[in-house]
């Protein structure tokens, strides 16, 4: 099936509201998202139904609906569960751009279903659709160094040696997300892993 032929995909970044979380590790969602509607020439606008940032595109052929949750993190699952809903679109076809402690800086894996490794945003999103089948798009941001807290590390900006790095990595995981939509799940892993 082409990408053209698949119905729609709802691709949610994560992320935290407010300019005190903008350069956040938790918000590297929110920047693929904004790197995605770029790529389209398009602008998010407020839907008000699901409390969500959407931009509906179409991306390779492909109806995208592309959306940043207006909610804190641990509470992303109700928006996303609206849009889905809303839109018809089974949990199988939510991408869901979320930061990744169990993956060194820098690296972008693609994975369906699975735990959430204690992501407070995931937890949310899998209780919200019932399931956990969904896709996801992990961006590494790495462990804490020393004893850091989790919780304070992903609310904290990137170092500076990362920063420099940040935008590039922030293309890298929106080309996975594209190539994720092309090809499907393990076509799009046979390639990026």
């Amino acid at each position: 099936m082409t990408s053209s032929e698949a119905g729609p995909a709802l691709v949610v970044g994560l992320g935290n509201p407010g300019p005190e979380y903008e350069r956040t590790r938790h918000n590297v969602g929110f920047l693929v998202a904004d790197a995605l509607a770029e790529r389209v020439g398009g602008r998010f606008t407020v839907h008000k139904k699901s409390g969500a940032d959407l931009l509906e595109a179409r991306l390779d052929g492909r109806k995208v609906l592309l959306a940043k949750p207006r909610t804190y993190m641990n509470l992303s699952g109700r928006p996303v569960a609206a849009l889905a809903k809303f839109f018809s679109i089974p949990a199988t076809e939510v991408i869901v751009v979320h930061d990744e402690l169990d993956l060194p800086f820098g690296a972008v894996r693609l994975k369906q279903g699975g735990g959430e490794g204690g992501h407070n945003g995931l937890r949310s999103i899998s209780s919200a659709l019932t399931t956990k089948d969904y896709l996801r798009v992990r961006f590494g941001i790495g462990r804490p160094p020393g004893r850091q807290d989790p919780a304070d590390f992903v609310l904290k900006p990137f170092a500076a040696p990362e920063r420099k790095e940040v935008p590039v990595i922030v293309e890298q995981t929106a080309d996975a997300v594209e190539l994720l939509l092309r090809v499907g799940l393990e076509a799009a892993q046979n390639q990026l892993h």
